[in-house]
């Protein structure tokens, strides 16, 4: 498949990343012979710049003034990127051979689809899948997200269960396919999440635009996960948490607001108890700082929902769910996707 026309730019945003660009540009640059093949730096202070300059003068680099986090950074980058469609893609990911052409096909042929992800796998796992992202991203009826393949920390192996072509809710942000123009209709990247669960409100307002969330398990890739911040890190704790508070503040709709934004603050509370009960204090202060400064800053998250004018109800959503996953790992023990009663939409041909 040839990208002439549509003009396909892989932006790959880089912070001390020196030692994954080393190890994975090379097959990104392999794997991507038709596309522009960017890095933005966010003012790195390893040898990122002068390593990139010296082995690959041929990829473009978008030089960022300061750490504008991944949510600005890519803003800023890709404000300087012309093409049809951009692909967030971390610094930590394998690519395959071919990876790009089912995810452009499949935007090509569906005008409806703003934005889509191909299958996540582990790097150090190959048979499973990984974390962030999976095989498509849903939320739950209190907004916690989570995977086909992936429910919080259960990760499933890859036995062919998800090479479908499917709607989803989210598309993971570790490797994002998405309309440059469906980016700047819905406005970006939220710039205060700095990082974490950003790509979940992207989407969450490209649905509410009247756009859809795909997955197309036809295209695989490997993510090693916590290239940036681990996964056991107070920071990542209070950007969850206080991101996932302004997630549902920003998008639910009036009449279901109050319910269950109120109800998440609780369980917030109730994930804390669980830290105290085992000593693990540094993530209990992180929740609590998390709850504390989202209601410090109400003002500009009261501007943001204004902002987002066209709240659908959670019914009219695709790849919500509208029962507790909370309650059904960890209460009923259901540690994979197909034992949920999700309903996830109706595939496409793959």
């Amino acid at each position: 498949m040839a990208y002439s026309s549509p003009r396909v730019a892989v932006v790959i945003l880089n912070w001390n990343g020196r030692r994954w660009l080393e190890q994975f540009l090379p097959s990104v640059l392999e794997n991507s012979p038709k596309a522009d093949v960017v890095v933005a730096d966010n003012a790195s202070s390893d040898d990122s710049l002068s390593f990139l300059a010296q082995q690959y003068p041929q990829v473009r680099t978008i030089r960022l003034q300061e750490n504008l986090g991944f949510c600005e950074g890519y803003n800023q980058a890709l404000r300087q990127v012309e093409a049809t469609y951009y692909v967030l893609l971390n610094s930590d990911v394998e690519v395959t051979p071919h990876w790009l052409d089912p995810m452009v096909e499949l935007l090509e042929k569906n005008p409806q689809i703003a934005a889509c992800q191909p299958k996540i796998k582990s790097f150090q796992q190959r048979t499973h899948f990984e974390y962030a992202g999976a095989a498509g991203g849903f939320l739950d009826a209190y907004g916690y997200p989570f995977c086909r393949g992936r429910l919080f920390d259960t990760l499933e192996e890859d036995r062919g269960q998800y090479d479908d072509v499917r709607p989803v809710f989210w598309a993971t942000g570790a490797c994002l396919f998405i309309r440059a123009s469906a980016y700047w209709e819905a406005g970006g990247l939220e710039k205060e999440f700095f990082a974490h669960m950003e790509e979940i409100d992207l989407c969450w307002r490209l649905q509410n635009l009247g756009h859809q969330i795909y997955y197309q398990g036809q295209s695989t890739v490997y993510h090693v996960g916590g290239g940036t911040l681990p996964k056991a890190n107070p920071r990542k704790t209070f950007l969850n948490f206080r991101n996932g508070a302004a997630l549902l503040y920003k998008n639910l709709s009036d009449e279901e607001l109050t319910k269950v934004f109120y109800t998440r603050l609780a369980l917030d509370g109730v994930a804390a108890t669980q830290y105290f009960l085992k000593g693990e204090w540094k993530e209990v202060k992180a929740i609590w700082q998390a709850h504390r400064t989202f209601f410090a800053e109400m003002d500009y998250w009261k501007r943001k929902r204004q902002e987002n004018s066209v709240k659908k109800k959670t019914t009219q959503l695709t790849g919500w769910s509208q029962q507790s996953v909370v309650w059904q790992y960890f209460v009923k023990g259901k540690k994979e996707f197909s034992t949920l009663d999700v309903p996830d939409g109706a595939a496409l041909p793959a």
